[in-house]
Formats: C-alpha cells, structure tokens, sequence
C-alpha cells in the first residue's frame, strides 16, 4: 500500500528554499552528462586509482606473429646451431603445426645497437631502431593461446576463449571519454582482410554494447556518410534524427536488456555529434607535406599504415581514449614459410609509420600523455618450418612500450639462448594488461563489473602490474656470444 505522509507547514518549501537547498543540482545535472558513464552506473571503478601517466593508448597490433629473433631479441647460439635438431634440457611445447623435431633456423638478420642504452635491434626495422631511447623492449611476453584465434583473442580480452569484455572496452567503461563528439575507442586495419576473430576482439562480452569500439573503414573515408545528401539541412537531419530518437526509446523502455539496442541509438546520437566534429578530425590532407612524408604517405608501401598512424594521432590529440591499429589483417604476419620475404615485406610496410608516429607524438608534446604500444598475438619458434619458416610461440615473444609514463632505453626480461622461452622477468598477458591500465591510472583488481552476482575485472583476478618499466636504467649491453 502507498503510504503518504501528512502535509504540514513546516514540510512545505518553496521554489526559492528548494533551489538553495538543492546547491548545485542543475549543475550537477549539466557535470552528469560529461562525466564517463562508469562514474554514474553501477560500476566500482573509479576515474582514477592511481595518478595517470597516460590519457590514451595508441596499441599498434601486429597480427599473424612477428619474429622475435629477427626483431628486438638476437640469439647468436640460434646461429651457432642452424640445422640441428633443439638440444635436450628446452622445455618442448605444443605448436600449431606441430613441428618440434625440425632443425633450427638460423636468422640472417644483421644486428646494431642504437641510443643511449645500445638497444639491439634488426636492420628490418631501421626506423624504430632510432626511438629506442623512447621505447622499453619487453623480450619475456608469453601468452596461452596457440592459434591465431585463441592468441589474438587473449591478446585483446585476456583469455582465448571468447566472451570477455576487450581491453578498449574496459577502458572505455573504467575512463569514458575526453570527447563526447567522437567515439571513445576506434579500431582501424590497414586492408579489407577479416581480422581473426572480427568483431568480438573490440568488443564488449557481458558488459553493455555501447562500450565497444567503433571500426573506421579502410582508405581515404575512414568514416562514411558524414555529410548529408544535398539539398537536406542541418535542421532538417536533427529532426529526422530526433524523431528516430525517439521511436527507438519508445521501444527500447521494455527492452532494457538488450544493451545492442541502447548502443544502437547512442550511436546514432554520436553519429549526428560527428557530423559537425569528425570530418575535421579525420581530415589529413591539413597536415604538411613534411608530417605526411613522416609517416610514408608519399609511399604506396607504407601509404596504408600510415595513414592509419597519423590518423591515430589525430584522434588522441582530440580526445579519443584508446586506439587500436591492426597491421596485417588477416594474419598477414604469419610467417610459416619465407621468412624472409613474409617480414621484409610487413617490416616495410609499418616500421616507418610505427617510427613516424612515436616522433610525431614526442615533437607536439604528446608521447607523455599517449602510450604506445607495439606487439603481435605471439612470436615464433627457433624451429624451422617448411624448410624456411617459423612456427607460433606462445612461450616467449617481444613486444615494446613507449609514451605514457613508460621510461625509455631499457631492455625488461629475456628469454633462452634460442629465444625459444621467456626466462627471466616473465610477463603475461594478464601482466600487460595490468601495466597498461596502471599507466592509465587504473588498478586491474579495482575496476570491476558485476555480472550475474559476480564482479569481473579486466584481468580475471590474475597479473601484477610491471611498475619497473618506469625506472630507466641506461645500461649499455653487450650481445653475448
């Protein structure tokens, strides 16, 4: 039974009391609408844990698996022992293919040391090699997935099997947006190739859909459809916007559970901001010809990424929160066979534009702010494969970090003298995942969702951040025989 209370005098208030009374409650309703959404739902994170290093994350993804031996980690006992079997006393692990018992592959790539802390490096990727001193080498990754579906998958959610919010996602939930006029978290490759697993590696698994990314298209119209038809104006579009608004939330009050349609017309909502604020954002013909040339525009090898990488720029200088740039989509990385004409051709098409974004960023003043970061779902084995290939390796694989509070010219972790499996300071995907949102301000154990009962992390209660990667020891090392 509704109960209600007696009136009296001393009960009533009036317009002028309610609005003093109430202080800031108009205002508070205005900061409302532009605090990231997790701060007003029924999440326990908070905007910030820890004091941030980074505003954003540029993660540059290269799919298919490069070689870590033939990029950031020389092993001169691998060229010692070309064409024998792996020695006895290595751990043996399952493959993809299964090819154990093949010889070693020697690598034939020529190694120097660059910056302050003599970082070894490959000549297949001469532009990273000079921003080193901006970079830290991570040589001890190691994953669980096997395949490029369970690697790619994990590498984006955290666990091979599918299901699970993706990084950009919870990072999008934990922080919102610096931009309420252009999505929170883009995704972008660099050809039309089906990236492994589409879709579900941005996207959101049991938290609501309106977190996940948004996929720019590939080419010169990353977003389609910005400008209205002629002859219809700004008016016009914002009351057949308007009127679709509200057809879908008429229907959607009965159908709250289905987060895809409340991400449906949020998006239409953002799609009408963007009209007004993305074709500016994504417009690069307004860059000079010398920032373009930076990053391999003028090139039709290193067009594609590099265009992807200045457009990453672009967005993070705007306020865009996380990035995710796929190079070689489709597992163009994968290099069972050839080797040497596989990453010759995919070095040439990213390490210029990977090297011309981390310059970009550090010339505007924007490398502190925005985190960099460069990888693939694994490595590869030291075994050789079909003759001239290498398999997958979950065990032990390079990726580096840059920007972002990362401190520079270090080298973290290393693996056996056949780059074979990581040894010493190993860190898993759920470590990765934990720095990188450490580096944004966020405890991995304290941003939760609570899903059917239970509250979920980022991390699956698993993985420690790696806080060392912002100490710089400037120690050159020497390559050991």
């Amino acid at each position: 039974m509704f109960f209600q209370p007696a009136i009296t005098r001393s009960s009533l208030v009036s317009r002028r009391e309610m609005l003093l009374e109430s202080g800031t409650g108009f205002g508070a309703l205005a900061l409302a609408s532009l605090l990231p959404q997790s701060a007003l739902g029924d999440a326990s994170a908070s905007i910030s844990h820890i004091a941030p290093r980074a505003k954003s994350v540029i993660f540059l993804f290269m799919e298919g698996g490069p070689s870590q031996m033939d990029l950031f980690d020389p092993k001169p006992q691998l060229n010692k022992l070309a064409g024998k079997p792996l020695p006895p006393g290595y751990k043996r692990v399952v493959t993809a293919m299964g090819e154990l018992n093949s010889p070693l592959l020697a690598s034939k790539r020529k190694w120097k040391q660059y910056g302050e802390a003599g970082t070894w490096v490959s000549d297949w990727i001469p532009n990273i090699a000079q921003c080193v001193d901006d970079m830290a080498v991570i040589r001890s990754c190691w994953t669980n997935g096997i395949n490029h579906s369970g690697g790619v998958c994990q590498m984006n959610t955290g666990t091979p099997l599918a299901g699970r919010p993706s990084l950009g996602a919870w990072v999008n939930y934990g922080l919102g947006t610096e931009n309420q006029n252009l999505p929170a978290f883009v995704v972008m490759t660099d050809n039309k190739a089906q990236v492994t697993n589409g879709p579900r590696n941005w996207g959101t698994g049991f938290m609501p859909a309106s977190y996940q990314g948004t996929k720019l298209d590939v080419g010169n119209e990353p977003i389609a459809n910005l400008n209205n038809p002629e002859g219809i104006s700004v008016e016009r579009q914002r009351n057949k916007l308007g009127l679709l608004n509200s057809l879908n939330r008429d229907h959607f009050k009965d159908r709250t559970f289905q987060t895809e349609l409340e991400a449906r017309i949020k998006s239409y909502e953002l799609a009408f901001r963007m009209q007004a604020n993305a074709p500016e954002a994504i417009d690069l013909e307004s860059e000079t010809a010398a920032t373009q040339q930076l990053y391999g525009l003028d090139d039709p090898k290193t067009e594609a990424y590099g265009r992807n990488c200045l457009l990453a720029r672009r967005l993070v200088e705007r306020g865009v929160r996380f990035v995710q740039l796929y190079h070689g989509a489709g597992s163009k990385w994968d290099a069972h066979r050839d080797i040497e004409g596989n990453h010759t051709r995919m070095c040439g098409q990213s390490d210029k534009p990977v090297a011309g974004l981390i310059k970009d960023l550090k010339q505007r003043g924007l490398l502190d702010e925005t985190l960099v970061v460069w990888g693939g779902e694994f490595g590869r084995t030291p075994m050789s494969e079909k003759g001239n290939g290498r398999d997958h390796n979950p065990t032990g694989f390079t990726m580096f970090m840059a920007g972002g509070g990362v401190a520079g010219g270090q080298t973290i972790g290393s693996t056996d003298d056949l780059g074979f499996h990581a040894v010493e300071d190993r860190l898993h995907v759920h470590d990765l995942h934990a720095t990188i949102l450490y580096l944004m301000g966020i405890d991995h154990m304290k941003l939760t969702y609570l899903h059917k009962g239970r509250p979920e992390r980022p991390t699956q209660n698993e993985g420690d951040a790696y806080r060392l990667i912002t100490q710089r020891p400037l120690v050159r090392k020497e390559l050991s025989s």
